[in-house]
């Protein structure tokens, strides 16, 4: 692939090694952070450069990359008046991998398109260990021909690079993703509470169930850890509680019911009121202490 000028906005646990993996393959990457001493670490990391502003990283970019927190962070890297919207020149592609609402990918979207500039949203799942070994599933929202130029370089951190319908499609599969991810946890975390009273071997257990029709990443992956009261896999609660009421949102004004959903973001707040916040997800299971 001929390398091309990408900015990516926002480093944190995923955007920091996703900007690397996209440094690695070849392109010339100009990365901004809110917190410039991050963007310095990247750079003494990956070959690269920094922008003291998203619009001054964006200025001379094919393809601008955001990775940022909520909408309302969103709002401010695209539509600030150093924004990303105001500096980025006609036909810049921008493909934003940040968990937000539907809502906001279709205003950005339409504010992109009236600048000639094309906006998709790109939301990952893979968690912190997929950004690293550059292997995430993108779920995408956009145009195909925009799509069909953007895969390629998405490709550098991804496993699996879907486009999924229009701009916000991505955004409404993540929220699929992450409602699926609830409940599984709270199954899992009920099935080892049993397993563990009764003096089940838990690694035994997984190996044999791994192969059945209970067999899933988080099984595979977060079984042993979390009968070893072992929290500490990179993606908080409080991040899956902000995850959660982009579900709910979009749920109320479709007039869909979550009732698991809601019982396992109940116990979430209450593991927060105990002080379990930037434990990962499967902390779910304490839930159960006595």
């Amino acid at each position: 692939m001929t390398p091309k000028n990408i900015a990516f906005i926002g480093l944190g646990t995923m955007g920091f090694p996703m900007a690397g993996h996209l440094a690695k393959a070849g392109h010339q990457v100009t990365v901004f952070n809110r917190t410039t001493a991050k963007a310095e670490q990247w750079v003494g990391t990956y070959d690269g450069q920094y922008a003291l502003t998203p619009g001054d990283a964006a200025k001379n970019a094919d393809f601008v990359f955001t990775c940022v927190g909520n909408d309302d962070d969103l709002r401010e890297v695209y539509c600030g008046p150093s924004g990303i919207l105001t500096h980025a020149k006609p036909g810049t592609i921008l493909i934003d991998n940040t968990t937000a609402s539907a809502e906001i990918a279709r205003e950005i979207a339409s504010q992109a398109e009236a600048k000639e500039m094309a906006f998709m949203d790109a939301p990952v799942s893979g968690g912190e260990a997929g950004a690293v070994n550059g292997c995430l599933t993108v779920m995408v929202g956009g145009k195909p021909d925009v799509f069909a130029i953007a895969k390629p370089v998405m490709d550098s951190f991804a496993k699996a690079t879907t486009l999924m319908g229009d701009v916000g499609y991505g955004q409404i599969t993540k929220m699929a993703n992450q409602i699926c991810i609830a409940g599984v946890l709270q199954g899992l975390s009920e099935a080892i509470t049993l397993a563990k009273s009764a003096g089940l071997d838990i690694e035994k257990m997984t190996e044999v169930l791994k192969h059945g029709a209970a067999g899933s990443w988080q099984l595979e992956n977060r079984a042993v850890t979390m009968a070893e009261d072992k929290f500490d896999f990179g993606f908080a609660i409080d991040w899956m509680r902000k995850d959660l009421g982009i579900c709910f949102e979009a749920a109320e004004k479709l007039g869909v019911a979550l009732p698991l959903t809601k019982q396992v973001d109940e116990k979430y707040e209450a593991l927060q009121a105990r002080g379990y916040n930037r434990a990962d997800t499967s902390v779910l299971i304490k839930q159960f202490d006595q």
